[in-house]
């Protein structure tokens, strides 16, 4: 078997890939809230209190999500889509310290510092951002499965049989 060196994803692949997952943590806001309304009556919606619960949680949530599936699979849902993968650079998962200083250190440089340590992604070789650099990680496309270059031949048809008019029958005009 063929050893293929891992190709770095690119700035696009990731940036989709975070879009998705904006759209998980995005959904999992909505969720908090619905069943939180749910449990405390619509009233509660209007709190400060409600507010705060729902974005601190909502925060808690999009640390989580990341950290964790970057520990066990290193994917997220939209990684997982975009065909890219989180890994340290050695190759192998993050461990889970890791794999939280990334999301934190994302999240600090797309807040505070308006994206700019992702920017470093699209500028460098190797495509790593600032929260891969001082994670140890790094972000791989992986390859396509491969794919027969020719679809099989079909199954060949059954044999016809010829229609023969039955004595009894009508039979067809000339």
């Amino acid at each position: 078997m063929d050893h293929v060196a891992p190709r770095p994803a690119g700035f696009w692949i990731r940036l989709v890939a975070f879009g998705i997952d904006l759209l998980v943590i995005m959904a999992a806001q909505f969720l908090l809230g619905f069943i939180a309304a749910r449990r405390w009556g619509m009233d509660a919606e209007r709190s400060i209190t409600f507010q705060g619960a729902v974005v601190f949680f909502t925060f808690l949530f999009a640390v989580l999500y990341p950290t964790v599936l970057h520990t066990l699979a290193g994917q997220t849902v939209g990684k997982l889509v975009m065909g890219a993968r989180v890994v340290a650079t050695d190759g192998e998962l993050l461990p889970p310290g890791a794999a939280l200083l990334r999301v934190l250190v994302h999240w600090v440089s797309l807040t505070f510092m308006l994206g700019l340590g992702h920017v470093l992604a699209g500028l460098r070789k190797d495509k790593r951002a600032l929260h891969d650099l001082l994670a140890g990680s790094r972000v791989d496309r992986l390859p396509r499965e491969r794919r027969p270059a020719s679809r099989p031949a079909p199954p060949p048809a059954a044999p016809s049989t010829p229609i023969v008019p039955s004595a009894t029958g009508p039979r067809p005009a000339l």
